[in-house]
């Protein structure tokens, strides 16, 4: 569904996006994860045909660069920040609701479920929203869409804690048909919908898990760290993990993870990213 090959994205002499291979197939639904900086929101603007860059992407076949029309047919988007549109909401609603043949109600249904009643704001301006409701909005928009692939840059980030439970619940009625890449900090919210988790680091991929959604509560997985000398944190945490160094200058962990516990257990390496070399998780036999 989605394939990058050797993606390279520099700018002025910032080298953003270094070498990144990957392969996404249809059904995989997939947490990016990574420090600020780590280049989520640029490989995701590569992938939605915004930028000029090295390597080649496409979605289904098709490169977004050259076809953007074309492939935004089969993506529904969620942007980290909220675009300035000066239009009214119901104008909005309507445009986006033409361009893709989805019913206006069904936006408007999905909003509600958000906790955002549109009828009152239809005259209003988008850009005059406020952060959640403009976030609501727009996730209302792109669940509307009847897409292939949903492409979403920390979309709960401005949402309330009741509409984010509500946003997990739409994106797992859709999880049986639809191919999801979420960028995301939280990595616990969305560890019951993902069944992999690739994380960026410098612009290159540093782990890439697949999560066997079969693996029973009992499963454990053998997990292996490679850090920088040095880390007194990351050395505490990994041991509240019973992880245990295998070498004197404790740059090498090696301990086991229940499989139910292993995305808890990458979100707490994430916050120590910038010490931490290489991460692998695999099901112990």
């Amino acid at each position: 569904m989605i394939r990058i090959q050797a993606l390279a994205k520099t700018f002025r002499r910032s080298r953003v996006l270094d070498g990144i291979d990957l392969d996404i197939v249809a059904g995989e639904r997939v947490a990016l994860i990574g420090s600020n900086g780590a280049g989520k929101t640029t490989l995701i603007r590569c992938l939605l045909g915004e930028y000029t860059h090295d390597g080649t992407v496409t979605i289904a076949g098709i490169e977004p660069r050259h076809r953007r029309t074309e492939v935004l047919g089969h993506v529904g988007f969620v942007p980290q920040l909220p675009p300035p549109l000066k239009m009214p909401v119901g104008t909005l609603i309507d445009f986006s609701a033409a361009l893709c043949g989805t019913p206006r109600e069904r936006v408007h249904h999905l909003a509600g479920r958000l906790g955002l009643d549109v009828a009152p704001i239809l005259s209003r301006p988008f850009v005059k929203l406020s952060g959640g409701m403009k976030q609501k909005l727009l996730i209302a928009i792109a669940l509307g869409r009847d897409a292939d692939v949903l492409v979403m840059d920390e979309p709960a980030a401005n949402l309330d804690p009741a509409a984010r439970k509500i946003f997990f619940e739409l994106l797992a009625e859709r999880a049986a048909r639809t191919t999801m890449l979420i960028s995301s900090h939280r990595i616990n919210e969305v560890s019951a919908l993902v069944n992999r988790v690739i994380e960026l680091d410098l612009g290159k991929v540093v782990l890439d898990d697949r999560l066997a959604e079969q693996a029973g509560i009992g499963a454990a997985c053998a997990g292996r760290i490679v850090c920088r000398p040095n880390e007194p944190a990351l050395a505490k945490a990994l041991a509240l993990w019973n992880f245990r160094p295998i070498d004197d200058a404790q740059t090498e962990w090696e301990g086991e993870v229940a499989a139910p516990d292993r995305l808890r257990f990458l979100g707490t390496v994430s916050r120590y990213v910038s010490a931490v070399k290489h991460v692998s998780l695999e099901e112990a036999p």
